[in-house]
């Protein structure tokens, strides 16, 4: 029997709270105001906290009642405001509840309440405005469709502290792009937010605080303007100074660190200032330590990370800064098994957000030995990190393999670690691993690791060689990003140096002639500079460059022309000009040159050109060319006499005696050595 009655009573609970949600949404069309009015109050006392009813009552449409109430100029300031709280309160629900709310054009209507004369309904508004803003759910955009909106914002900081907070937390919340921050800037956002930072009220000072962190990021004009603020007569820098004392909460500290860190990468603030590294610096690493919270130790270890990026100095300070090195090691192990973690909440979200730990811990190894060997060392020693690192290349989380292989790459710079490391725990397996499958800017730092463990004195080229990895990097330089076909075409030139003719074949056949020639007139400078740089590699020692021009002569010889006659940089036409002096010490591939009398003009141009590094490639190539081999056989010695008969008829002689009175020291030597062989 009480099978029966289940169902029908579980449906009239349901339409008990419906009814009991329809009532309240009855009430708002009354048409007593008072009655209304008491309605909304006790709609709001009834929505507190309880999502359920939150729910509900947008499903039966209140939130459109409530805007078009909110809206009305015959509304009274009470009623507008009651309203104001009770959607305030609905956005505080799920994320499904926001998107109900912005779909009901909530934004525009809030925004238009701000023009309104009452500070207790504007307040409303604002902070009803802020929670809807600082959801995920939220397009930021929606501030900036109405160009008067900043403005007017900016004209209500002063109103009062409540109008302080919220119109900052929306400003810090909305600022994500480049364009935003100019649009806040060009409004006198620093002039208006700066005065906030010694306000009585820490959730004011608070919110200015992070205001500034996402105007001054990565942006060179806020930066150096916030430099030359003045606070009550103090520097803007003093006075995140002072916010990241000791005593100050710690979220005040690690948002001023991000401040000054901000302005210093920005190059507002010099990285050998005393307020980095006495101040900021050493705040950073106090915020790495285990008595902090996992997501201030996080951002402590991504902003010092940041900070000391591209500064060797900084690295080897932070290097020796509270054991800064070992205290990584602790963001493994968290949270461990004897965690003094006595909340359960805290250790549910803890166990949830370890793999944040693990990022922010490979990103700073990573920063940390971006440059000096003897810190690279100190982290290759931290108990078990190549493991770690290893471990960290096949973790569920792309954020942490993104930053493992950064780590990774940070290391592999490193000739000791490629020998020792690199090779003993053969990171080499996981990393080609990584590269068969995984998002572009993973297979972007993969494949620039990948190359360093390449180079000729890696004891991992070898068997990476053998793993079948030509394919694979010759996929790579078809990829649509420039990043990627540079990497695959460097990581190719790294494994033909001094490389035996087999791999050379398999690389030339691998890649095909047609996109060889393709990537030769790549629009990137630097997928051509590599390009070069494998075709030089292809081409050195005497049956290679024979070998290789007996099959492929002619289109290398019309790629070399087009580039020489093509608007190229000079290290490009440098190089391109190092492959033609290559190709004249082949002993049969030299013809291609000596009977292709437009390519010997050039040559000649080039011998005479402004610039040295071009002179010298030239006159290296001429050089090659007169050559008198030494093996001493007939045919080879009137070869050679042939080349310099040719070649005086063409005054290159006349310019070689000239080259041998440059002040360049090293085209003077080259020059001579060449006259040489006409005397001999």
């Amino acid at each position: 029997m009480a099978c029966l009655l289940e169902a029908p009573l579980r449906i009239s609970v349901l339409s008990e709270v419906t009814a009991t949600s329809r009532h309240y949404v009855d009430r708002l069309f009354d048409p007593d105001p008072q009655k209304v009015l008491q309605g909304v109050i006790d709609m709001k006392n009834a929505v507190i906290g309880n999502n359920k009813q939150k729910a509900n009552l947008i499903v039966l449409g209140a939130v459109p009642r409530l805007l078009y109430l909110l809206q009305q100029s015959t509304s009274s300031p009470e009623l507008r405001t009651e309203c104001a709280v009770v959607l305030g309160s609905l956005a505080m629900g799920t994320e499904n509840n926001i998107k109900s709310l912005v779909d009901c054009h909530i934004i525009p209507a809030l925004l238009q309440g701000l023009l309104c004369p009452d500070l207790t309904f504007i307040e409303a508004c604002l902070r009803c405005l802020r929670t809807v803003f600082i959801s995920p759910v939220t397009p930021v955009q929606l501030l900036y469709t109405d160009p008067t909106v900043i403005p007017h914002l900016m004209s209500l900081l002063s109103r009062s502290q409540r109008t302080q907070e919220y119109i900052t937390q929306i400003f810090s919340h909305c600022c994500k792009t480049p364009e935003h921050q100019t649009v806040l800037y060009n409004h006198g956002a620093i002039q208006n937010i700066a005065p906030l930072l010694i306000s009585p009220s820490y959730k004011v000072r608070m919110q200015a605080l992070k205001c500034f962190s996402v105007l001054a990021y990565e942006n060179t004009q806020v930066s150096m303007t916030l430099v030359n603020v003045l606070v009550d007569g103090e520097q803007l820098s003093q006075v995140f100074v002072r916010m990241m004392q000791r005593d100050r909460p710690i979220e005040m500290q690690l948002t001023a660190a991000k401040c000054l860190t901000y302005m210093c990468r920005a190059g507002a603030i010099r990285t050998d200032d005393n307020c980095i590294v006495l101040k900021t610096l050493p705040c950073l690493v106090r915020m790495c330590s285990k008595e902090r919270l996992l997501e201030e130790r996080v951002e402590g270890a991504e902003t010092l990370a940041y900070l000391m990026e591209p500064d060797v100095e900084l690295q080897r300070i932070a290097s020796v800064t509270d054991h800064l090195v070992a205290m990584l090691a602790d963001y493994f192990k968290y949270p461990s098994s004897v965690s003094a973690i006595t909340d359960i909440k805290r250790l549910d979200h803890d166990l949830k957000h370890a793999h944040e730990l693990r990022q922010a811990a490979f990103k700073l190894y990573a920063s940390l030995g971006a440059n000096d060997e003897d810190i690279r060392k100190k982290i290759t020693e931290t108990e078990n990190m190549m493991d770690r690192i290893v471990s960290g290349l096949s973790e569920s989380s792309i954020k942490v393999r993104l930053a493992a292989v950064r780590c990774l790459h940070s290391l592999s710079r490193s000739v000791q670690q490629l020998r020792t490391s690199f090779h003993d725990h053969a990171v080499w397996k996981p990393l080609m691993k990584l590269l068969q499958n995984a998002p572009d800017e993973v297979l972007v730092m993969a494949s620039s690791t990948l190359c360093n463990l390449l180079l000729e004195f890696s004891p991992s080229k070898e068997p990476i060689l053998e793993s079948g990895v030509i394919e694979l990097l010759c996929s790579l330089t078809q990829s649509d990003s420039p990043a990627l076909r540079v990497n695959g075409i460097w990581a190719l030139m790294n494994m033909a140096f001094q490389a035996d003719q087999k791999v050379k074949v398999e690389i030339v056949r691998a890649l095909g002639t047609e996109q060889l020639f393709r990537l030769l007139s790549d629009p990137d400078p630097n997928v051509l500079m590599k390009t070069l740089g494998l075709l030089r590699n292809l081409l050195s020692t005497r049956p290679h460059i024979d070998q290789i021009m007996s099959s492929h002569g002619k289109q290398i010889m019309q790629a070399v022309t087009l580039i020489l006659e093509g608007e190229h940089s000079i290290e490009v036409k440098e190089q391109t000009l190092c492959i033609l002096a290559n190709i004249a010490d082949g002993n049969t591939a030299k013809e291609l040159i000596m009977t292709n009398d437009d390519m010997l003009q050039k040559i000649k141009y080039y011998m005479g050109h402004s610039n040295v590094k071009l002179q010298l490639a030239a006159t290296f190539c001429v050089s090659n060319l007169i050559w008198n081999e030494e093996d001493g056989e007939g045919d080879a010695m009137t070869g050679s006499q042939e080349r310099q008969d040719k070649l005086r008829e063409m005054g290159f002689v006349d310019i070689l005696h000239k080259l041998t009175q440059a002040s360049d020291p090293n085209l003077c030597d080259r020059a001579k050595t060449a006259m040489q062989q006409y005397l001999a």
